[in-house]
């Protein structure tokens, strides 16, 4: 089973081209990465998602960081690909999508996520915990 591949953009990419350089379409590259609103507008350094979500094997999703991981001073590849799952989760409450840095964005579509679950009250504040974090399936970082 392949693991979901992400791709770190560089100066001068392109969707199009990134989607060449993976041998997938740019539709597919649009497909698995919702949170680009606008094609040509892309970053260096955004992760951009070039595999199909939902191939990662058993075993391959980022363990439970913590509570005291989810502050305004963390920035971590982890919090993108949390908020890339919230988005296809349809839990999202991004203007323009994740990025590295935690804030009010993600932790607003975390709570949409909770309230999904069925989670209410302090269980739904947005702030992960071990039981909504497993159930969410963020896929393991790379580095």
């Amino acid at each position: 089973m392949k693991t979901t591949e992400f791709y770190v953009v560089q100066k001068g990419d392109t969707l199009s081209a990134i989607a060449t350089r993976f041998h997938v379409t740019l539709a597919q590259i649009r497909k698995w990465n919702p949170q680009i609103t606008n094609p040509n507008l892309i970053h260096p350094g955004q992760r951009v998602r070039v595999s199909p979500p939902g191939e990662e094997p058993d075993g391959e999703f980022e363990p439970y960081p913590g509570k005291d991981f989810f502050q305004p001073t963390v920035s971590s590849p982890v919090i993108e690909a949390m908020g890339n799952r919230l988005i296809e989760e349809g839990c999202s409450a991004y203007a323009d999508g994740p990025d590295s840095r935690w804030s009010e964005a993600d932790r607003k579509s975390y709570a949409k996520f909770q309230r999904k679950l069925g989670f209410s009250g302090a269980d739904a504040d947005g702030i992960p915990g071990r039981q909504s974090w497993d159930r969410l399936h963020v896929p393991a970082i790379f580095e």
